[in-house]
């Protein structure tokens, strides 16, 4: 009798947080421009350290882009491709290399190739608070997306007492 009236009580308090409806303003963290212009740099300097001219696009936690540097002698390319690869993990809050990989391995998985705007090449790395997305970094222009993941994550080590 007492389990069946414990039941009771937790499934009404159950159906009563069901009908509680969602908060109607949430609140969300975001990357600032000083944070996405400090990554970007990290980003540009770890990889001319290694000789390699790229650009670094930061993106916040929508695709939206905050911060671009190229470095001189970058090629143009390296531009778009680092701004893809910042929206892609931003979007899909994942590492672009770990992305390509996956869809090498999964033909379900092979088709987001077909995403319009989706690049899976390394080199986008998601910008974390916590557990929570708050922006990423893409860098192209590196011998090798595995390069640009590379000085990505350089950055956002040089950053990581900022992100809290």
């Amino acid at each position: 009798m007492r389990s069946t009236l414990c039941l009771a009580v937790l499934l009404a308090a159950s159906a009563v947080q069901a009908q509680t409806p969602a908060p109607a303003v949430r609140t969300e963290k975001n990357i600032s421009l000083a944070l996405a212009n400090q990554i970007a740099a990290e980003a540009v300097a770890a990889c001319a350290a290694n000789g390699y001219n790229v650009a670094a696009t930061v993106v916040d936690r929508a695709g939206t882009v905050r911060a671009v540097q190229r470095a001189d002698n970058a090629g143009p390319h390296t531009l778009a491709s680092s701004e893809r690869k910042a929206w892609t993990s931003a979007s899909a809050k994942n590492a672009t290399q770990a992305m390509m990989e996956g869809a090498q391995k999964n033909a379900g998985a092979a088709n987001l190739v077909y995403l319009p705007g989706f690049l899976l090449l390394g080199g986008g790395v998601p910008v974390k608070s916590g557990n929570e997305v708050i922006g990423a970094v893409g860098v192209g222009g590196a011998p090798g997306g595995h390069l640009d993941e590379q000085c990505a994550n350089a950055a956002l080590d040089k950053v990581k007492g900022l992100l809290g």
